[in-house]
Parts: structure tokens; C-alpha cells; sequence
């Protein structure tokens, strides 16, 4: 049974990808895409090039977090109804497991908690060599419009 409030297409995704007012977003910067929607989890991919990467070469700590955050952020909004309420990130976590320099970088967020007022996403990021590098949880918080 799927979790999301309505049917979600990647078009869906793309068109969030350059915000509210066009102008672009964190997302097209690091070259986040949204991959995969399956019925009760999300995908999303980056690029692990060195725009990206921190001074020792390898992926900078924050860009998986941002990864991490942006998956989970989309699929906690499509599980709301986007004309009543919109999600925000209200906390997260991330253990660094393993450094990655190139490649693609999948991260698969999935609901722990579907709440009224928050939902708990976990998210797995794996690199290229399906190697597992970043373990996060997020809390967003379901706001009334």
C-alpha cells in the first residue's frame, strides 16, 4: 500500500527543483535528482564530483546531509496534503561510514514515524560501489498553511 497522499511522478520532483519562485535551489547546485518513488520510499542521486568534496578530496560531511535531508524533505511533503500542510525538516542526524571522492551517491529515505504533526525518516546513502557511506534520520515537522 503506498504512503503518498497522491500519485507522485519524478515530473513532480523536477518542478519543486527550481523552488517556489524559479529561481533555483540547493538542489540543481549540488545536482540533486529524485530517481525512484516506490510505494513507501524515496530515491535520490548526486554527483560525488569535487564540487561537493571538502579540502582532503573527498565528499564534504554536509553535502551528504543535504542529500539526506532533500529526499526525505520531498517524500515527507507527498505524504501530506500539500494544500492543507507543508513539511520542514526539524531535525537530523548522519553517521559518516565510509568517505567517497567520485562516482554516484543514491540516498533511500523510508518512514519510521507517520505522525499528524511529524514524520521520522530514515535515509541510507550508498556510493557507487553500492558501499554503504552515510546512515541519517530526519524529523520534519507537519505544519498547517
Amino acid at each position: 500500500m503506498s504512503i503518498w497522499f497522491r500519485e507522485v511522478t519524478l515530473a513532480d520532483c523536477e518542478r519543486l527543483d527550481a523552488g517556489m519562485g524559479g529561481k533555483g535551489t540547493l538542489m540543481q547546485t549540488l545536482g540533486i535528482k529524485i530517481t525512484e518513488i516506490g510505494d513507501d520510499y524515496m530515491t535520490a542521486t548526486m554527483p560525488a564530483t569535487p564540487s561537493v568534496h571538502n579540502p582532503l578530496g573527498i565528499v564534504h560531511g554536509g553535502a551528504n546531509v543535504a542529500l539526506a535531508e532533500t529526499v526525505a524533505s520531498y517524500a515527507a511533503n507527498f505524504v501530506v496534503d500539500f494544500k492543507e500542510y507543508y513539511c520542514v525538516g526539524q531535525e537530523i542526524n548522519a553517521n559518516h561510514l565510509k568517505a567517497s571522492r567520485n562516482g554516484l551517491l543514491t540516498a533511500t529515505a523510508k518512514p519510521v514515524h507517520l505522525g499528524k504533526r511529524s514524520s521520522v525518516w530514515e535515509i541510507l546513502v550508498y556510493n557507487s560501489a553500492k558501499e554503504l557511506c552515510c546512515i541519517s534520520r530526519m524529523t520534519a515537522a507537519v505544519v498547517k498553511r
